[in-house]
């Protein structure tokens, strides 16, 4: 039974390679010459749908370990495409070291649009103005790096706000904050 269940373990490790870590080498032939050689085609096509759709079931609903021991425990108990106590055991054993991981890289292929990766800011003084009395004004610039979806380099913004604009702004982050507590309340 060791064999069956580290076989079981490396099909499942070797899933969520070729599905959530992109390695490519790793096919269904593969999967099935180094894990299970002897199964015939059709069960092994079988196990193969079965362990996709437990990892989906786990990955969509990112689930703890206490709905992964439900749903394990559930799985055992069904009467027809269930796992054994070994499966599920190794089935705990997978999620464990790669819930975290797995979870990272849904969320990066999910933000598709920029992020903001870093704000920087400093004060000074309006040397120059259209009108004198804006002149030795207090004036907010502001630095964003904004990181465009996949890709590695950063496109910086930089502006600058006088005291009447960065309130506004302010205020606006204060709303946005308020409505994400409203939402995040439980």
């Amino acid at each position: 039974m060791a064999d069956s269940s580290k076989s079981f373990l490396g099909l499942l490790n070797g899933l969520a390679r070729r599905t959530y870590y992109g390695d490519e080498n790793i096919t269904d032939g593969f999967l099935k010459e180094e894990l299970y050689p002897e199964m015939p085609e059709g069960d092994f096509e079988a196990l193969l749908s079965k362990c996709n759709g437990l990892i989906k079931s786990m990955v969509s609903a990112d689930m703890d370990f206490k709905q992964l021991e439900a749903f394990a425990t559930s799985q055992t108990k069904r009467k027809q495409g269930g796992i054994t106590e070994e499966e599920a055991q190794m089935l705990t054993k997978f999620w464990k070291t790669h819930k975290s991981k797995i979870h990272q890289v849904v969320v990066s292929r999910c933000a598709w649009n920029n992020k903001l990766k870093d704000v920087s800011w400093r004060i000074d003084l309006k040397m120059q103005a259209k009108h004198v009395d804006q002149i030795n004004q207090p004036t907010a610039i502001v630095e964003l790096q904004v990181q465009n979806g996949d890709q590695q380099e950063s496109n910086v913004v930089r502006f600058e706000m006088d005291e009447e604009r960065l309130s506004k702004v302010v205020k606006d982050i204060e709303k946005i904050e308020e409505q994400i507590s409203a939402h995040c309340q439980k």
